[in-house]
């Protein structure tokens, strides 16, 4: 289910692939050919597909008996890694969009190298898709969060507390639409002078701009719970083309019964583009705001009545 062991294959095709993991040098090399500190060893895996072929990008993660993190990255372009960790007993998590999750327990010796050979990850099912239909964005469980730099070293986190949004679900997902409309005023710092600032002339001027919104027809599975939502973002009166990066996490029930999907999404804007372009600088040349902030959504839908 989570995956199984192939280094022990002994077929002319499984040779060539390990001769290729060789060549990457991770999976089969011994803990000299690396600078490994005293008391440390190696930990190291190759990540393949379904059909024998490696997967780019896997992400792994080791964790000690406690539970706590030792080490994580990406595999290589061969699908690989290797990992210089103290004498001990570990976790392995290896996991990558659309796959179901590898786990297995290691134990690496001093000067050693735990060494798990191959491992298979299985495809994941994806989530079922809400059915079709109108839908809209429960907001008490949803929040439209947002974070900026400042003065060139802390970040800002905000939010606004007022939106509204209706997405119509369609026989193919990939045909659907949504549009979203935020209260620009509603914006929240938490801090009353910086929220004033932030609803003034100098940023979203909410008084000739009094909202946010957001339309897309274009929904693009890029595989697994990822969708690619783009769509025109209209702030302060100027109007860009925007890609939601979303995962979608699938559907539940809620307290009293009723059906709600749900989805995570970020994307980034940069303030000159929709000429939101206050500017001061301190003694040192240090921007009091950075040129670009972080959107980060989490997102309910309901049934509409």
């Amino acid at each position: 289910m989570f995956g199984r062991r192939q280094g022990n294959r002994s077929d002319s095709r499984g040779s060539r692939r390990r001769g290729r993991a060789h060549h990457g040098g991770l999976t089969a090399v011994s803990a000299g050919a690396f600078a490994v500190p005293p008391g440390g060893g190696l930990l190291s895996c190759r990540v393949l597909d379904p059909v024998n072929e490696p997967v780019r990008g896997a992400e792994f993660a080791v964790s000690d008996g406690m539970g706590r993190k030792v080490v994580s990255g990406e595999a290589d372009p061969y699908g690989s890694f290797v990992a210089t960790v103290p004498a001990g007993e570990y976790r392995l998590a290896v996991s990558a969009d659309g796959y179901t999750p590898f786990r297995s327990a290691a134990t690496v010796a001093a000067s050693g190298h735990a060494a798990l050979g191959d491992v298979t990850l299985q495809v994941a099912q994806p989530p079922a898709l809400p059915d079709p239909g109108d839908w809209e964005i429960e907001p008490t469980h949803s929040a439209i969060g947002f974070t900026a730099r400042h003065i060139g070293l802390a970040r800002i986190h905000g939010r606004f507390n007022t939106f509204a949004g209706a997405i119509r679900i369609a026989d193919r997902m990939d045909q659907s639409a949504m549009h979203v409309v935020i209260d620009a005023a509603s914006i929240d710092t938490n801090v009353k002078m910086r929220d004033d600032h932030l609803r003034s002339s100098d940023f979203l001027d909410v008084e000739r701009y009094p909202t946010l919104e957001f339309y897309s027809d274009r929904f693009i599975h890029r595989g697994g719970t990822r969708w690619a939502v783009t769509g025109a973002l209209s702030l302060h009166g100027v109007t860009r083309t925007v890609t939601l990066d979303t995962e979608y996490l699938g559907i539940g029930n809620g307290m009293e019964g009723e059906t709600r999907a749900a989805c995570r999404a970020t994307t980034e804007l940069h303030r000159d583009d929709f000429t939101v372009s206050w500017q001061t600088m301190l003694a040192r040349g240090i921007a009091v705001v950075g040129p670009s902030i972080t959107i980060d959504l989490d997102v309910q839908i309901v049934r509409k009545p």
